[in-house]
C-alpha cells in the first residue's frame, strides 16, 4: 500500500484504508481507546485505536510509526475525519526521556532551542519558519530567472577577500593560506563581464566578525545579483523594489494559513519603495529623535528610528538610505562626486537586509581606488585585470536571507531563521 500525506487525507477518502507514517504528537489513553496525533511533514491527524489492540505497543510521543486505518468521520478538534487503526508498526523507538517538548506551541529559550536543534524544528510554531525561509529563497530564484538572469555558482574558498581583506576566517589550503568567501561580489562582476550581463547566486558566505548580536550570523545565506547595462544605483533599487513585491504577494499565496495561526504580518510593500540620502537620515535622527549620528554609517538604533520615521510619515515598512560616503564602502563602489558613492542600504522594520550599488567598471578608477583605500591592486589581479577588456556600466546587490526572514516573522533573534547557526560561540549541532 502507498504512503499518504496526512494533508490528503480529505472527505472523499472517507470508509477507504489508507497508509500514514510519521511521528506520535501525543497520546491520549481514556477507559477503552487510545487516541494517538500522528505528525508528518504536512499536517497532524487524529488516529483511533481500542485498548487491546495497543496494550502490547509500546508508544512514546515522538516515536515514529506507521499505521494503517480506515478513514471515518470525526468532529475533533484537527479536523473532520480521523483514521480507525487496523494495524501500527513501530519504526523507530524513542529511548531515552525528550530534552525538551515538542508537542506544544510554548516558547523556548533560545539556547535550549539551538542545543536541541533537531527536536526544537519539529515544534510547529518553529517549524515553518525555515518553510518561509525556502519559500523566500525560491521566489528570489524564480523572479530573476524570468527576468533573464542566469543562476551562477561561485567557489567559497579565495585567495582574496571581496571587501578588502577584513573579517576573514583563514585556512590551511596545501601549501598556501585560502580564506572563506566573504561574498561572491568580485566572480559576481566577472561573471557579468563574462558577458552573462545579469546573474544571481544564492549561498553562504562567511564574515568572521566578532559580533554577538541578534542581527549577526558568521554563516549566513546571501541572496546576491548583479546586472550590467544600468544607468546607476536606481536600477538596482527598482529592481528590488518589483522582486520584494514579488516575494511578499508569494508569500501571502503559500503561507496565508501560517500567517494567520503563527500571528506574523506579511508587509505590503510599496509600488516604489521611499529613499532618503544619507545625509537626509543624519538630519531626520537630529530633527525628529534628537539622535546625533557622528559615524559614517547607522548604527542599529539610527535604523529603527528610521524605519520608525518611514511607518509614521512616509507609510512604508522599507525605506532606502543612498549616497553613503566613500569611507564606509569597498573599493568597488562607484564614486558620486567627491566623497560620496553611488550605493545604498534597505531597511526593513528596524533591520538593515540589503547592500548595493552601482560599482566601477573602468580600470583605472578602479586601481586608483584600490590605493585609496591603502590596498595593493597586484594582490587582486586576476579581479582587477577583467576591466583592462571591455566591462559594461554595472551594479547588484546582496539580501541577507536570514535578516529578510526574522524581520517578516518578527523573530527576536535572526540565529532562529538559521536551520544551524554558527555564530561566535556555536559550531554545535
Amino acid at each position: 500500500m502507498k504512503r499518504i500525506l496526512i494533508s490528503e487525507l480529505k472527505e472523499e477518502f472517507i470508509n477507504e484504508k489508507v497508509l500514514i507514517k510519521g511521528w506520535v504528537h501525543r497520546i491520549r489513553i481514556l477507559k477503552k481507546v487510545t487516541f494517538i496525533l500522528v505528525r508528518d511533514r504536512s499536517g497532524v491527524v487524529q488516529c483511533v485505536i481500542d485498548n487491546e489492540s495497543i496494550n502490547n505497543v509500546e508508544l512514546k510521543n515522538e516515536s515514529v510509526i506507521e499505521i494503517v486505518g480506515k478513514v471515518v468521520s470525526s468532529q475533533n478538534k484537527i479536523s473532520n475525519i480521523e483514521v480507525v487503526v487496523e494495524n501500527i508498526n513501530i519504526l523507530s523507538k524513542v529511548k531515552d526521556e525528550l530534552p525538551i517538548e515538542v508537542n506544544n506551541g510554548l516558547d523556548i529559550k533560545l539556547e535550549t532551542m539551538l542545543d536541541n536543534r533537531v527536536l526544537s524544528l519539529r515544534k510547529e510554531n518553529i517549524n515553518f519558519i525555515l518553510k518561509v525561509k525556502a519559500i523566500l529563497a525560491q521566489g528570489f530564484r524564480e523572479f530573476l530567472i524570468r527576468d533573464g538572469f542566469t543562476e551562477i555558482f561561485t567557489p567559497k574558498i579565495v585567495k582574496d577577500g571581496a571587501e578588502g581583506g577584513t573579517n576573514l576566517f583563514n585556512l590551511k589550503y596545501f601549501e598556501n593560506t585560502a580564506y572563506l568567501a566573504q561574498s561572491p561580489q568580485f566572480y559576481k562582476q566577472m561573471m557579468v563581464a563574462a558577458g552573462y550581463e545579469k546573474v544571481f547566486e544564492i549561498a553562504h558566505v562567511y564574515r568572521a566578525e566578532e559580533h554577538d548580536t541578534r542581527r549577526h550570523l558568521n554563516e549566513y545565506v546571501s541572496m546576491d545579483l548583479e546586472m550590467g547595462f544600468i544607468e546607476d544605483e536606481k536600477d538596482i533599487m527598482r529592481i528590488e523594489n518589483q522582486l520584494l513585491i514579488y516575494l511578499m504577494e508569494k508569500l501571502r499565496l503559500e503561507m496565508s494559513e501560517e500567517e494567520e495561526k503563527f500571528e506574523f504580518h506579511i508587509p505590503k510593500v510599496p509600488e516604489t519603495i521611499p529613499y532618503i540620502t544619507f545625509k537626509e537620515a543624519k538630519q531626520i535622527l537630529k530633527k525628529h529623535y534628537n539622535k546625533i549620528n557622528s559615524e559614517e554609517d547607522l548604527d542599529p538604533q539610527c535604523e529603527e528610528l528610521i524605519y520608525e520615521y518611514a511607518k509614521t510619515y512616509l507609510d512604508s515598512e522599507f525605506i532606502f538610505i543612498t549616497d553613503y560616503p566613500k569611507s564606509k564602502r569597498p573599493m568597488y563602489a562607484m564614486p558620486k562626486g567627491e566623497n560620496l558613492t553611488h550605493s545604498f542600504d534597505l531597511i526593513f522594520r528596524g533591520m538593515e537586509i540589503t547592500t548595493g550599488g552601482q560599482r566601477i567598471h573602468d580600470y583605472d578608477m578602479l586601481v586608483n581606488n584600490f590605493i585609496n583605500k591603502g590596498l595593493d591592486p597586484s594582490n587582486f589581479g586576476s579581479y582587477t585585470e577583467i576591466f583592462k577588456y571591455g566591462v559594461p556600466p554595472h551594479g547588484g546587490l546582496a539580501i541577507g536571507l536570514e535578516r529578510l526572514t526574522c524581520q517578516i516573522l518578527g523573530l527576536k533573534n535572526v540565529r532562529e531563521a538559521s536551520a544551524f547557526p554558527r555564530d561566535r560561540q556555536r559550531l554545535l549541532p
